[in-house]
């Protein structure tokens, strides 16, 4: 069947039917690494879906919440969680100043910064700085309609940040110095 709509959900719940299966499946592997491969499979299926602004953010918060249940949890690997959620925490941080400063052409500065501030903190920041940048532009660019180009930019943007390279190579001129 196809499951009853909630409000706040804009697709049916049938959609989250393998979701037990899911939880399970982490609750018995016993690698750190197949449960963020899962986490990540996951949620890159229901990115996939078309959703709706509102429903993103839903999605957003429960990869969140997973990634949050893996730090608390005594596995090995913790460390690479508990950086992967410091990385998602520095790419919202570069997100929210991007929407305080509403400043024309600081868009790659900020994609770079927040690249940079997550893979500062280790591989799982870095995971989480790639994850993010590639669900954003993934659905930024077919919800949106920005054009190709405008994704590579912020695509080579966002591997300059990760990599090590300085985000002020982007910093536009005015840019007010407390961003």
């Amino acid at each position: 069947g196809k499951g009853n709509s909630h409000p706040w959900v804009s697709f049916p719940i049938s959609y989250f039917e393998g979701f037990e299966l899911l939880i399970n499946t982490l609750s018995e592997s016993e690698s750190t690494q197949d449960k963020l491969h899962l986490l990540w499979l996951w949620s890159s299926a229901v990115v996939r879906v078309r959703l709706e602004p509102g429903t993103m953010r839903v999605c957003v918060c429960l990869v969140l919440l997973s990634l949050i249940l893996c730090a608390s949890a005594d596995i090995p690997g913790r460390k690479f969680v508990v950086d992967a959620i410091g990385g998602a925490k520095d790419m919202y941080r570069a997100y929210r100043d991007m929407r305080e400063a509403n400043y024309k052409g600081a868009d790659k500065y900020f994609h770079a910064r927040g690249n940079y501030d997550a893979a500062r903190r280790g591989p799982g920041g870095a995971w989480a700085a790639k994850v993010i940048s590639d669900a954003r532009e993934f659905w930024q660019g077919g919800v949106s309609g920005r054009g190709a180009e405008d994704t590579r930019a912020d695509q080579e943007a966002n591997r300059w940040g990760r990599s090590g390279g300085d985000p002020n190579r982007y910093r536009p001129k005015g840019l007010p110095s407390k961003y």
